[in-house]
């Protein structure tokens, strides 16, 4: 009884612990989702920069700002490549959270089988 009770905890445990990697991974999906997004934008931007032949304005806060194309082109860079790194990092993450789901499942099914052996 006293066994089964530990096996009890730990297996509680676990699962908790499976709840909070769950949330973990909604919440990676949303960042993910919106750097994708802005990484979207970014492209867009690049894309209409290099077909304009006008002048290059830039949003800084409230203030719409003339810039250099050239300027503008190196932000954009800069800021493109900041979102690929942000979204590898996440994708990073969520596998790393996704593997340690898939052990805490195979745990907590192995100690459930255990427990139903045990009682039978």
């Amino acid at each position: 009884m006293l066994r089964q009770n530990k096996m009890d905890k730990e297996s509680e445990k676990k699962v908790q612990e499976l709840q909070l990697i769950e949330q973990n991974l909604s919440n990676l999906l949303v960042q993910k989702q919106n750097f994708q997004a802005r990484l979207l934008e970014n492209e867009s931007a690049s894309k209409e920069l290099e077909q304009t032949k006008k002048q290059s304005y830039k949003i800084i806060g409230n203030l719409l700002v003339a810039i250099d194309k050239e300027k503008l082109k190196k932000d954009l860079s800069e800021e493109k490549e900041i979102f690929d790194l942000r979204i590898k990092n996440i994708e990073k993450q969520d596998n790393k959270l996704k593997e340690r789901a898939q052990e805490l499942q195979s745990e907590v099914l192995r100690n459930l089988k255990k427990d139903g052996k045990r009682t039978n």
